[in-house]
């Protein structure tokens, strides 16, 4: 039995790209499944969208928790920022809409990323060094509990 493509979508419109960087910032798979709906969903000229948890959740079999786990990882490494919404509704009442995600460029995601890892190595050379130097001079260090 062989495929035949059905041409009645455009693949184009109905694809998007994925950055191969994304894989160099040691995401969780669920985080890079989050983030990949987000790109799914993107306005191509704005960069941003508004999918609710729920739909987000729908959309990657997660449950609306584990998705704003994985959103609030996302914003921590500079992938995307999110801004609160609002919404009035039809009796004039005003309720929290969902979050504006604006995607950021994932090279700006790596930077930062290998920044913060060359940050935590500097201070485990200093940390190092620092045992060196109580061991060389024989300086006695209580142990904290």
């Amino acid at each position: 039995m062989s495929y035949t493509p059905k041409n009645n979508r455009d693949g184009i419109r109905n694809s998007f790209l994925m950055p191969n960087e994304i894989f160099a910032l040691g995401l969780e798979g669920g985080a890079i499944l989050v983030y990949t709906y987000l790109r799914c969903c993107e306005n191509r000229e704005t960069y941003q969208c508004y999918p609710s948890y729920k739909t987000i959740g729908k959309a990657v079999g997660m449950s609306k928790n584990t998705v704003k786990k994985y959103v609030d990882i996302l914003r921590d490494k500079g992938l995307i920022e999110t801004e609160n919404t609002s919404v009035v509704t039809a009796k004039g009442q005003k309720r929290n809409g969902n979050l504006l995600y604006t995607l950021r460029p994932v090279e700006e995601a790596v930077k930062l990323f290998y920044e913060e890892q060359s940050r935590r190595l500097n201070e485990e050379i200093g940390r190092a060094q620092a045992l060196k130097n109580i061991e060389k001079f024989g300086i006695q260090v209580e142990k904290s509990a």
